[in-house]
């Protein structure tokens, strides 16, 4: 692997490395705050509103409610006599019903006609009578055998609102049945459909070939619920109207058809507000005339049988949840994808559209997998996204910007020592070398030397106001010494021309045999040079021409020649000095190496034959827009 990849390698590892630790800290957090619970109200908020928000069904036509409304309560009385109760069974046995539901209390003789009514049931084994198992305990009628005895206690949630349908229980009495379970098993036993069950703290129902899928204390967005019992999430239908209701007037004034009755399932039980029979839902609309969001009890038995039925004669899904890793693998992806986004999206405005745009996706996946039948983790999937994505996106910009700072920090004290080493060091340099060699007379020499070490001031001090100005100019400018700043935004050849200019009239002793000065500063295309590039070349340039002043012996001609050539541009400094046998590569010939590097170009010094050197930096025109 070359040693640029490896270092972009290692670079991205370090920077992915500054959000992954805060990113999985908030992500463990996310999992403790649902494992405690804290995220149960908001898990069921979105699921009842997903139910709501269901395309609309249509009304389950083989089940029936006859509603006692008050109407008939201003009929009958409350409760309805026994007599009255039983005319009504026998009027809708009349009609042929696969099953009744009889969802009102009969545990003590409501006279006149407890012995009539006692008769019926008896006559009609498609009758269900109730009871209350758990945990106050109400009688079923004590004339009915146990096989049409069925309770119809429910567990809501502690915000008091019914998700799910208990259809077997233990109690002291032996094992029950719902009276949705019960009615159901009665209407696909004449499909030839049977009822199998296990029992025990593990128990399995199966309705025909499915196995209804049960629900545990930790399923779905439960944490440690009550989950006693066999119970199942309830899958409401959708819509307005759910189901066809008649009410005891109009059966005893014969207004129905005669086959909203034949072959179907009956449910009686109470529509009337005032006998308070409410059960509280937000996952369909209120019953008519109940108080918002209540539901009648009659009505949840009701949506408790068609989810059976339907699941086993028309394969509409019953609700199910994954297992708890399933889950949690879930929210760790998304913890992660949060981590991730947070990397790859550097713009505040970006950031924030694509948080929604995920958001919304994840929103519709959980949506339309609710449709299929399954209850996935949503809420602690998009809290964890998008803390990750919104708190990790400012992190990042954060170490990026103090990176930025660092690097221009960094990157300004490169230009001050590059000012420094190409003027004031260049003066300090010949200073010394006045002192040491002592070639001159005291009384020309000091003379000499006081006038380097004057133009040493005059450059120390020319950088220091330079230093002084707005970062913004300096940014875009180059101090080459003498109080002479240059505009990078000009053209490469023209800021190059004042380099090439203002450096051959430095004061260095080779400059002074140079005979024969040829030059030649073609226009370029320049529109992919970065300032930072321009300001490279000009240094590379003016190090070129200070070494030619500085070691260049016997140099008598000096040709600079900047152009193109078959999609390539070219710096070029040749002298013809006595050549040497070996180039010592300092600082400078680092700096030539590494722009030309940036430049994705060619770097080369070499010596001529018989004398003379040439430097040269070549880059390519055609990538300039890829920079």
């Amino acid at each position: 692997m070359q040693p640029g990849i490896w270092r972009r390698i290692k670079e991205e590892i370090s920077i992915w490395r500054v959000g992954t630790l805060p990113g999985i800290v908030v992500l463990c957090l996310v999992i403790i705050i649902r494992l405690t619970g804290a995220m149960q109200s908001l898990e069921w908020l979105v699921f009842d509103n997903f139910l709501r928000l269901r395309p609309v069904e249509s009304v389950d036509e083989r089940i029936v409610i006859v509603g006692i409304n008050e109407d008939d309560i201003h009929d009958f009385g409350y409760p309805i006599p026994d007599q009255d109760m039983a005319s009504l069974l026998q009027k809708l046995q009349a009609y042929a019903p696969r099953a009744i539901g009889v969802d009102i209390v009969r545990d003590i003789p409501v006279e006149p006609g407890s012995a009539e009514l006692v008769s019926t049931f008896q006559q009609h084994k498609n009758l269900i009578g109730i009871e209350k198992a758990l945990p106050i305990t109400i009688d079923p009628p004590p004339y009915l055998p146990d096989a049409q005895i069925s309770f119809v206690d429910q567990i809501p949630d502690t915000d008091g609102k019914l998700r799910r349908s208990l259809l077997a229980t233990i109690t002291p009495k032996g094992y029950k049945f719902a009276l949705s379970l019960k009615l159901a098993e009665m209407y696909l036993a004449n499909e030839g459909i049977q009822l199998k069950y296990e029992v025990g703290d593990r128990n399995s129902i199966w309705v025909g070939n499915i196995q209804l899928p049960r629900v545990y204390s930790n399923s779905g967005g439960y944490v440690r619920t009550d989950a006693g019992g066999f119970q199942v999430l309830l899958n409401f239908r959708s819509g307005q109207e759910r189901f066809r209701t008649v009410t005891v007037g109009d059966i005893k004034a014969g207004k129905f058809q005669p086959e909203w009755i034949r072959d179907r399932i009956v449910i009686i039980g109470m529509t009337a507000p005032s006998a308070k029979d409410f059960t509280t839902t937000s996952a369909i609309p209120s019953a008519k005339f109940a108080p918002p969001g209540q539901v009648y009890g009659v009505e949840i038995h009701a949506h408790a049988v068609s989810q059976l039925i339907s699941a086993v004669l028309n394969s509409r899904p019953l609700l199910k949840t994954w297992e708890d890793k399933w889950e949690y693998l879930w929210i760790i992806a998304w913890g992660f994808l949060g981590i991730a986004h947070a990397r790859l999206t550097k713009f505040p405005l970006l950031n924030l559209v694509t948080i929604g745009f995920a958001s919304f996706i994840l929103v519709l996946v959980a949506y339309i997998f609710l449709i299929g039948g399954w209850w996935i983790p949503l809420t602690p999937a998009i809290i964890i996204y998008t803390l990750n994505s919104l708190g990790l996106t400012a992190l990042y910009q954060y170490e990026q910007a103090l990176k930025a700072e660092i690097n221009a920090h960094y990157t300004m004290i490169e230009r001050t020592f590059e000012t420094i080493h190409n003027g004031p060091l260049q003066t300090l340099a010949k200073v010394l070398k006045l002192v040491k060699e002592q070639n001159l007379p005291a009384d020309i020499l000091l003379p000499e030397i006081e006038k380097e070490l004057e133009k040493l001031n005059y450059d120390l001090r020319g950088i220091y106001e330079f230093l002084q100005r707005e970062p913004i100019n300096q940014d875009k400018s180059l101090y080459l010494g003498q109080g002479l700043v240059i505009n990078l935004h000009d053209p490469v050849h023209q800021i190059l021309y004042q380099v090439y200019s203002y450096t051959l009239e430095r004061d260095f002793p080779c400059f002074k045999t140079i005979k024969v000065k040829i030059r030649t500063f073609e226009p370029i295309e320049d529109k992919g040079l970065s300032i930072e590039q321009k300001r490279g070349l000009c240094r590379f340039l003016e190090e070129a021409l200070c070494n030619v002043g500085k070691h260049a012996a016997g140099v008598t001609r000096l040709e600079v020649n900047c152009s193109s050539s078959e999609g390539w541009h070219t710096l070029t400094i040749i002298d013809d000095a006595l050549a040497t046998s070996s180039f010592k590569e300092g600082r400078g010939t680092q700096q030539f190496r590494n722009l030309a590097r940036q430049l994705k170009g060619k770097f080369r010094r070499v010596s001529l034959s018989p004398r003379g050197t040439l430097c040269e930096l070549s880059w390519p025109a055609s990538k300039f827009w890829f920079y």
